[in-house]
C-alpha cells in the first residue's frame, strides 16, 4: 500500500483500499478486524449490512449511522396525494397480456376503440423555443443527447412563456426532478425578475445537481426529498409564509408520479390554502370586469385570485408505469364502462406506442447497446420481453404499425382522463406535441390553466 494508507487488499479491483487509517494503525477502520493486535469484533450494520461496526460499540454507532430512519419533514403526511382509499376497488394482480387468447385481445382492442370514439385524437403541433436556451443550443460542444434534451427544455420553457407562467411573484415546483436542469433554465429565463422560489422534489438523493450553482438573491432554489405521494405543499415553510401562486413543472414525468403531482397540486395543496384564505370582499359587476392597463396576465389575473396554482406545465412519459389506485383519471374510465381490469391491460399496451418488439428483436440479436438509441426515450426508455409484449399471441394477427397505433390510442385514453379530472377541477387543460418524435418519442406535453371567470355585464 501507499504511504499513509489502508493495508487492505481489494481483490475484486486488484488494488489496495485507498482509505486513510488513523495515526498507528494499517488498517482503516472499515478494515480494523484484520489488525493483528486487535481483538475487538466487527459485525455488519443491522441497518445497513454494506458496512460494519464494532460490536461493542454498536448501540451508539445506532445513533448516529447515516441508515438510520430520519424525522419526517413537516410536510410529509402519509398518502395526502395517493388517491384511492376504498381497498374493495384495488384491482387483483392481473395476468399478463401473454396469457390472453386472440378473442380475449380483440375484445379489449373493441373496448379501447369504443371508448376512444369521440376523442380528440390528433393532438396539434406546438413546437416552441425560448431565447434563454438559444446560447446552448448554438454550442457545437454539447452532443446529440444533450442537444435533444434542450431542445425539450426550451419548447417547455416556450409553452409556459405562451401561457404567460413565466413572470414574478411565483413559486416554481419541478416533480421528478432529478438534477434540476429544468429549474435551471427556468431560472435563466426570469433572470430579471424579482422574487421567484423554487422547489425541487425528488425522492431518490442525486449526483451532480444544479440547483447548488444559483446564488441570486432573488432566486432561491430549494429542495424536497418526498415521495409526491406524501407532499404536502401547503406544509412547505416558504409556501406557507409567503402565499406565492404555484406552477407546477415537470420534464417526462413517470407514469403514476403525473397522477400524484396533479393530485398534490389541485387538491390537497388547492383544498388547504381555500381553507386558510380569508373570504374575499364582494365587489360589483362593473370592477369585475374592469382590467387597467398595468394588470398583467403573470401577476395579478382574476384567475390567481381565483386558485393558488396558476399552471401546470408537464411533459408525459411511460404510461406503462400508471397504477389505477392513483390514476386521476378513474370517474372517467367508468363513465365509458372501463374499469380497473381495462385500465391494467391498456396501460401495459401502451408501451407498444414506444417499444415495438421488432425494434426490440432487433437490438437483442444485434447486441446493439439501448443507451446509445438517442431517438428512444431517453432515460426512461424500455425494453418489453417478448412475455410481457404478448408476442405470441400478437404474432399474426396484428402488424408492428397496428400495435403502435393501439399503444397511442391507449396513452391518449389514459390522458384524456387526466384533462377531464383538470378540466373537473376548473383548469383549462390541452395536449400538444412539444417536439419532434426524433428528438424523443415521450413527446406529449400537458399544460392546465385555471379558466378564465366569465365576465358579467355590468348593472
Amino acid at each position: 500500500p501507499g504511504p499513509g494508507r489502508c493495508a487492505h487488499l481489494v481483490l475484486r479491483k486488484g488494488r489496495f483500499c485507498r482509505m486513510i487509517p488513523a495515526p498507528g494503525r494499517r488498517f482503516c477502520g472499515e478494515h480494523a478486524h484484520e489488525e493483528e493486535q486487535n481483538d475487538r469484533k466487527r459485525i455488519p450494520c443491522p441497518l445497513d449490512p454494506k458496512h460494519t461496526v464494532y460490536e461493542d460499540q454498536l448501540q451508539k454507532h445506532l445513533k448516529k449511522c447515516n441508515s438510520r430512519e430520519k424525522p419526517k419533514p413537516v410536510y410529509f403526511v402519509q398518502d395526502i396525494n395517493a388517491g384511492l382509499k376504498d381497498a374493495a376497488e384495488i384491482p387483483e394482480k392481473q395476468v399478463p397480456l401473454s396469457s390472453l387468447s386472440i378473442e380475449e385481445l380483440q375484445n379489449l382492442i373493441n373496448k379501447l376503440k369504443k371508448a376512444s370514439n369521440g376523442l380528440e385524437l390528433h393532438l396539434k403541433e406546438q413546437i416552441l423555443s425560448h431565447q434563454a436556451l438559444q446560447e446552448a443550443l448554438n454550442d457545437p460542444k454539447n452532443g446529440e443527447s444533450a442537444f435533444k434534451h434542450l431542445k425539450q427544455q426550451a419548447s417547455i420553457l416556450g409553452n409556459m412563456e405562451k401561457l404567460h407562467l413565466l413572470g414574478p411573484g411565483r413559486c416554481f415546483v419541478e416533480f421528478g426532478a432529478g438534477r434540476g436542469k429544468l429549474s435551471h433554465w427556468v431560472d435563466i429565463a426570469l433572470e430579471n425578475v424579482q422574487s421567484v422560489q423554487f422547489l425541487l422534489v425528488e425522492r431518490a438523493t442525486t449526483r451532480f445537481k444544479v440547483d447548488g450553482k444559483h446564488k441570486r438573491r432573488d432566486s432561491t432554489f430549494e429542495r424536497l426529498q418526498v415521495d409526491i405521494q406524501h407532499l404536502c405543499l401547503n406544509k412547505v415553510p416558504i409556501l406557507e409564509k409567503k402565499k406565492l401562486p404555484v406552477v407546477g413543472i415537470g420534464k417526462h414525468l413517470c407514469g403514476a408520479a403525473t397522477d400524484l403531482a396533479l393530485r398534490c397540486l389541485v387538491e390537497s395543496y388547492t383544498t388547504c390554502c381555500d381553507e386558510d384564505k380569508e373570504p374575499a370582499p364582494k365587489r360589483c359587476r362593473a370592477a369585475q370586469t374592469e382590467v387597467t392597463p398595468h394588470e398583467s396576465a403573470a401577476n395579478e389575473s382574476t384567475t390567481e385570485d381565483q386558485k393558488p396554482v396558476a399552471g401546470i406545465v408537464i411533459a408525459l412519459c411511460c404510461h406503462h408505469k400508471c397504477d389505477w389506485t392513483h390514476y386521476v383519471g378513474r370517474d372517467f374510465f367508468k363513465s365509458v364502462g372501463l374499469g380497473p381490469v381495462e385500465f391494467h391491460y391498456f396501460q401495459r399496451m401502451s408501451s407498444w406506442a414506444t417499444c415495438g418488439m421488432q425494434e426490440t428483436t432487433r437490438k437483442a440479436s444485434t447486441g446493439e447497446d439501448s443507451e446509445d438509441q438517442t431517438n428512444g426515450t431517453e432515460e426512461h426508455e424500455q425494453t418489453l420481453s417478448r412475455t410481457e409484449s404478448g408476442s405470441d399471441t400478437l404474432q399474426g394477427i396484428l402488424s408492428v404499425e397496428e400495435r403502435k397505433e393501439i399503444g397511442c390510442l391507449c396513452k391518449r385514453l389514459i390522458d384524456h382522463g387526466r384533462i377531464e379530472y383538470l378540466q373537473q377541477q376548473g383548469y383549462k387543460a390541452t395536449l400538444q406535441y412539444y417536439t419532434e418524435s426524433a428528438v424523443s418519442l415521450e413527446n406529449v406535453l400537458l399544460t392546465a390553466v385555471p379558466n378564465p371567470l366569465i365576465p358579467q355585464p355590468a348593472i
